[in-house]
């Protein structure tokens, strides 16, 4: 069995798990059928390049397409229920709370996949940069991670404790 912390893998609760599919199962289902009439339907209205309905519908078929992808790799990579948790060590399922060294400002924050909604505080995916540098991680541990714009920053683990919801 992979451990917890493998990257590759998504924990989702059975709740989330669910509304993902039934998103998945209606959009490469009926999702690109209704589309697909759409595009039809303003392909008959005449000259494809001032139409408007035409180049809306072909931008929303391209948006469609790319979370229907973007649901199947969720769902290949995904395990339903509970990471498994170890207090005092950051992991998927836990409310982190780190200090920046840079400013000594703390954060406190649920380690999750951001498809996991509903969550009273604020979800940070594992696979960020900070999620990930992170991840492993015991209380009084330091881990630095990249920035957006190329410049490096270093947090202090502060605590690790299982989510237990709202």
């Amino acid at each position: 069995m992979a451990d917890s912390r493998d990257e590759n893998v998504t924990w989702l609760t059975q709740e989330a798990y669910d509304r993902l599919k039934e998103e998945y199962d209606y959009l490469s289902g009926p999702g690109r059928v209704d589309i697909a009439k759409k595009i039809e339907a303003a392909r008959e209205e005449g000259d494809l390049r001032e139409n408007g309905g035409y180049h809306a519908a072909k931008d929303e078929q391209g948006k469609i397409e790319a979370r229907i992808f973007h649901l199947r790799q969720l769902l290949d990579n995904v395990r339903v229920g509970e990471a498994p948790k170890t207090e005092g060590v950051v992991g998927p399922g836990m409310t982190v709370t780190i200090r920046f060294e840079r400013d000594d400002d703390e954060v406190t924050f649920l380690l999750a996949s951001r498809e996991e909604t509903g969550a009273p505080i604020d979800v940070y995916s594992p696979k960020s940069p900070l999620g990930a540098a992170i991840n492993g991680k015991k209380i009084g541990e330091r881990a630095t991670y990249s920035l957006p714009n190329g410049r490096q920053n270093t947090v202090e683990i502060l605590e690790a404790v299982p989510y237990i919801g709202n």
